[in-house]
C-alpha cells in the first residue's frame, strides 16, 4: 500500500512507478485524509509514503494524515520524497512522525525532480536543459529505489540529499516559512483569466472556487498546482511570479 501526496505531478509520477514496481495499491492522501477509515494490511504488505519536500520537511497534510492513520504496525515502512534541490532533515521529521505511532521507518530516499517553487524572489522553474537532466536521472533513481524496496532493505542512514545546513533549514527556517510564508492571500488571477476552472480541479485540497475568477480559501498547502496548470498564466502569487515560468511536467508524460 502506497500513500502519496502531489501538487504538480512529480510525486504522483514517482508514486506510480513505485506502486507498479512493488505491485502495491496506490492511494491519494488528499482523497483519503477525511475518510476516517481503518486500513487493512495483507500479511507482509509494505507501506510506503511518497510526497514532495515543502520548506525542508514533509507537507503538513502528510503529517496530519499520519496522525489520523489507522492501521496495524506495518512490517516494512518506507518513504520517498521529491525535491527540486535538497531535503534538509525531512527524513528525520517523517521518521519522528511515524515513531509517534509506534512504527519504524525502515528506509527513506529522495528523488531530485524539476523545481516547481516560485513563490519567493530568487526561486524559479528550471530551464529546459536542467529539467531534462533531472528527469533522466530520476528514472534511474526510481529504478534503484524500487530494487531496494523489493529487497526490503533496512537502511541505517536515510538515502536523502540533505544539502548544506540541514538542521538549520528544517528546524529554524521551516517554522518561519510555515508561519509567515504559506498564506494563500497573495494568490490572485489577472484579467487574462478565462475561468476555465483548471486551477479549481487541480487543487488537491479543494481550496479554490471559480465563478468569474478563482477565489482561494484558507486551506492551502502551497503546492502551486493552480499556478502551474493555468493555460494563460493568469494565476499569480503577489507580484513575485509575474515574470516566472510554469512547470508542465511535459517530460513525465512521455515516460
Amino acid at each position: 500500500m502506497i500513500f502519496y501526496f502531489s501538487g504538480t505531478g512529480n510525486s504522483a509520477w514517482v508514486a506510480r512507478q513505485l506502486a507498479e514496481g512493488q505491485n502495491e495499491e496506490l492511494l491519494s492522501i488528499a482523497v483519503e485524509i477525511d475518510k476516517n477509515k481503518e486500513y487493512k494490511l495483507r500479511e507482509g504488505e509494505k507501506v510506503g509514503f511518497v510526497f514532495p519536500v515543502y520548506a525542508w520537511g514533509p507537507p503538513e497534510i502528510v503529517l496530519r494524515f499520519i496522525r489520523r492513520l489507522k492501521m496495524i504496525k506495518p512490517e516494512y515502512l518506507f518513504f520517498v520524497c521529491t525535491c527540486g534541490d535538497d531535503t534538509g532533515r525531512t527524513a528525520q521529521l517523517f521518521s519522528s512522525a511515524v515513531a509517534r505511532k509506534g512504527w519504524r521507518c525502515a528506509a527513506g530516499y529522495s528523488v531530485t525532480m524539476p523545481n516547481t517553487y516560485v513563490s519567493l524572489p530568487g526561486f524559479d522553474v528550471d530551464d529546459e536543459d536542467v529539467e531534462t537532466q533531472k528527469v533522466h536521472n530520476a528514472v534511474a533513481r526510481v529504478r534503484f529505489i524500487n530494487e531496494e524496496i523489493v529487497s526490503r532493505v533496512q537502511t541505517k542512514h536515510y538515502n536523502c540529499h540533505e544539502g548544506a545546513l540541514p538542521f538549520t533549514k528544517s528546524y529554524f527556517l521551516r517554522p518561519f516559512f510555515n508561519t509567515f510564508l504559506m498564506s494563500p492571500k497573495p494568490f490572485h488571477a489577472t484579467e487574462a483569466c478565462i475561468a476555465c476552472k483548471k486551477c479549481e480541479k487541480a487543487c488537491p485540497v479543494n481550496n479554490i472556487k471559480v465563478t468569474d475568477r478563482p477565489v482561494w480559501g484558507d486551506n492551502c498547502t502551497q503546492c502551486l498546482a493552480c499556478y502551474h496548470i493555468c493555460p494563460v498564466h493568469a494565476v499569480e502569487y503577489g507580484k513575485v511570479t509575474a515574470k516566472k515560468g510554469q512547470y508542465k511536467g511535459r517530460l513525465l508524460r512521455d515516460l
